[in-house]
């Protein structure tokens, strides 16, 4: 407890310390860029142990913003998908298969596979769960995760909600970044009709999640993303209505 009130004291302007829905905030920020970075890599067909140590980092904040309350639907699908997608990489690596780019499973299939972490990561992060029903080619059974290399340890979940500001940096392209592909706009986009509108608090905190979130996929040339959530931010705005 002296270490956490000396911390505050260090960090009395830092909202990410100060300010708890801040911190979910920047929390939530961070899993979805690991998260989306992780996706681009793997669509593009870039597979390494940085896209496993993505995907398994994102599932496992995203754990650690469960206990703080009920995610959105997104989360819980970005959640889900990242946990499932980082054991099955891992284990196609393992076995010198290669990986099948993107989502394995039918729209709206919800079984779930469990999968146990390694000693070593089970005893400072939650259990994790992999999802999704892969194909023929893919044993369901999925072996164990291994822990990182010693040189690039995950973070704890203990460190990370003592510490939000210290979250390693995003992994960086080594493995043969793909080009970007512009989003191509529809020809006419309606404009949003203004209208006098009393916002809520927790409206007004969601929609500059939706903005945090369309500056994050921007950062990896996801603008398709970008658009929808900056759509859902104006959206929310001008109806009230969070779709």
């Amino acid at each position: 407890m002296d270490w956490l009130e000396t911390v505050k004291r260090e960090n009395s302007t830092n909202e990410a310390i100060t300010n708890e829905v801040a911190a979910l905030a920047h929390l939530e920020n961070y899993a979805l860029k690991l998260f989306l970075y992780a996706d681009k890599q793997d669509r593009e067909s870039n597979f390494g142990k940085n896209v496993v140590k993505a995907f398994y980092s994102s599932g496992v904040i995203y754990d650690i913003l469960q206990t703080f309350g009920e995610l959105s639907e997104e989360a819980l699908g970005n959640r889900k998908y990242a946990k499932w997608k980082a054991a099955y990489i891992h284990n196609c690596l393992k076995n010198g298969e290669t990986p099948i780019p993107g989502p394995m499973q039918e729209e709206g299939d919800d079984e779930e596979t469990n999968i146990t972490a390694p000693a070593d990561i089970r005893d400072n992060s939650p259990d994790i769960t992999a999802n999704g029903d892969p194909n023929a080619a893919y044993d369901p059974n999925l072996e164990l995760i291994q822990p990182p290399s010693a040189d690039s340890t995950l973070p704890t979940a203990e460190e990370i909600l003592n510490n939000p500001n210290k979250l390693p940096s995003p992994p960086v392209d080594e493995e043969k970044p793909g080009g970007f592909e512009p989003f191509v706009p529809p020809e006419h986009v309606p404009s949003a009709q203004v209208i006098d509108l009393q916002i809520t608090p927790e409206q007004m905190i969601k929609a500059q999640k939706y903005c945090k979130y369309a500056g994050s996929a921007l950062n990896y040339d996801d603008v398709k993303t970008a658009i929808e959530n900056l759509q859902k931010a104006l959206t929310l705005l001008t109806t009230g209505q969070d779709v």
